[in-house]
């Protein structure tokens, strides 16, 4: 029988499970699955969800962390063309209740301890959802354990009609009037770079299956299911990690011979301070990837030094299945320090533009917004047509929301950002989800949010508040009151004071006059 690895994430497993069934594909906390097993683990997750009463298009959600079982879910969604809905496990119970209801889930995954989480959000919203637990510990009377589950399903290869064009994954990204949009990511787009990659020569890119890629980074972040999807697509081996922990990297970096890895500036710092980094053997490292943030060069210095390997910066979004902007190895030398502001040139099959306000290209060295035409970009919000109109033009251009200018070389300069978001370690957040909440304190009369430097997550979240007459000026209670509404790292990590607003005659308040006194002298208005 003659298979090929196709564009789409099902058909590309069983091409790997027939060509080397023996091949380890997934290992977690001492469990190891060949290809040859995890393929028909997929087929079990997709005939048990077709048995739910699931077909194409349908979405399902899935609340909690990493872990292999969560790959056999993932992609037995994929297989049967089911949607699934990754939640970021740190959000607040509204958080998850909107996203649950917004999606129109029929089924719930949950594992990692978040089953009390999962009820109080259905609760919320008056959804009595089907669930199925990953973990034991979290099962409750009236739902199912997982592996058996899976396993009751019938174990015939499932007939898939899934298409490139079909969704695969549908992830809420933060939105600038308060409410999380779901951003409709298709097989094609999580692929359809990947030929390009292939024969592109440029050695970063490469994937040699079999080897060894680590899932550490949250996977309801296009970094985290996107890496799931990927790693298998290829054929490669995927190590997995609950969560981020900087000593379990380090003994997986040499257990498994990791030769590529992704992590966020924030994570390296504290990896590379790890007690046991100093007698680990890096050797095997080739490349070293990072994202969410410039990286500073005294970090870039320690962790050349310490890893010993090439570093490249990417910069993406969760519209475009994450990296579209690379900036390569040769850039980050000393004797291209002016590149090393850069966030790189563009990938293989991407385009990149400079738009102003009317959708006119800009010449080379002009600022405006930054625009991505690519076969990774989104299908679309989910239910949101008016957003997506706004985001995505007829003619094919995503408009990011990142303001920039490209040079005559083609690198991307990164300068602000548009739409005021945040980046505070790997996650964002939007100001007007903040200010939502912050305007229901009492003591809260109006308030501002903006990011401002800090030196491990690259910004943090500084609220500026008009206190209501009379009222306590305390931050402290204003800030532990939001912890109580939304996840923490939303939260403003500190409150200034003032008597008013700056605002322009239409009443807009005027962000930049606030970030200004803690951006001075920075050449980056983000971080």
């Amino acid at each position: 029988m003659h298979l090929e690895r196709g564009d789409v994430f099902g058909s590309a497993l069983r091409y790997w499970a027939t060509r080397q069934p023996d091949v380890t594909a997934t290992s977690f906390e001492g469990r190891t699955t060949s290809y040859a097993q995890f393929d028909a683990a997929v087929d079990r997750v997709a005939n048990a969800l077709a048995a739910e009463g699931l077909t194409k298009g349908d979405r399902v959600a899935y609340l909690g962390k990493n872990s292999d079982l969560v790959a056999q879910m993932t992609y037995g969604c994929a297989r049967a063309g089911v949607i699934i809905v990754p939640i970021i496990w740190r959000l607040a119970g509204e958080e998850i209740a909107y996203i649950l209801g917004d999606s129109g889930a029929k089924l719930l995954f949950v594992g990692d301890g978040l089953a009390a989480s999962a009820r109080a959000a259905m609760d919320a919203n008056g959804l009595d959802l089907p669930v199925i637990a990953l973990d034991a510990a979290d099962k409750q009377a009236d739902w199912r354990d997982f592996a058996a589950w899976r396993d009751a399903a019938s174990a015939a290869p499932f007939p898939s009609d899934v298409t490139r064009d079909d969704i695969v994954v549908q992830l809420y990204t933060s939105g600038t009037t308060g409410k999380p949009k779901g951003a409709m990511m298709t097989h094609g787009n999580g692929t359809g770079l990947r030929p390009l990659f292939d024969v592109s020569g440029i050695e970063w890119l490469q994937s040699e299956p079999g080897d060894s890629n680590l899932n550490a980074m949250p996977y309801a972040h296009i970094a985290g299911v996107g890496t799931v999807l990927g790693t298998i697509f290829v054929g490669q081996h995927l190590v997995i990690t609950r969560e981020f922990d900087p000593g379990l990297t380090l003994s997986i970096i040499e257990q498994y011979r990791l030769k590529r890895m992704f992590l966020v500036p924030a994570a390296l710092k504290i990896l590379i301070e790890h007690p046991k980094a100093a007698t680990t053997d890096f050797s095997s490292l080739v490349t070293f990837s990072y994202g969410a943030s410039p990286i500073p060069l005294d970090l870039l210095r320690a962790g050349v030094a310490m890893l010993g390997c090439d570093f490249v910066q990417m910069y993406g979004l969760t519209e475009t299945w994450g990296t579209v902007v690379s900036l390569p190895p040769e850039d980050h030398r000393p004797e291209r320090a002016e590149k090393m502001r850069a966030a790189g040139k563009a990938l293989p099959g991407v385009e990149l533009a400079i738009l102003d306000e009317a959708g006119a290209h800009l010449p080379s060295g002009s600022v405006g917004e930054v625009a991505i035409r690519s076969p990774s970009v989104m299908a679309g919000y989910w239910q949101r047509e008016a957003d997506t109109a706004k985001a995505l033009g007829a003619d094919g251009w995503f408009r990011t929301g990142d303001a920039g200018y490209l040079d005559d070389e083609g690198y991307l300069f990164i300068q602000d950002r548009i739409k005021d978001m945040i980046i505070t370690g790997a996650e964002n957040v939007y100001p007007a989800e903040v200010e939502s909440v912050l305007y229901g304190h009492p003591d809260v009369a109006d308030v501002a949010v903006i990011g401002v430097p800090h030196d491990k997550w690259g910004e943090t979240v500084k609220a500026v508040v008009v206190a209501r007459p009379g009222a306590d000026k305390d931050a402290a209670a204003i800030i532990a009151w939001a912890r109580g509404k939304m996840a923490v790292y939303k939260c403003p990590t500190s409150i200034d004071f003032v008597d008013a607003l700056p605002r322009n005659p239409s009443g807009k308040i005027l962000r930049r006059q606030l970030r200004e006194p803690h951006w001075a002298g920075r050449e980056r208005r983000v971080n």
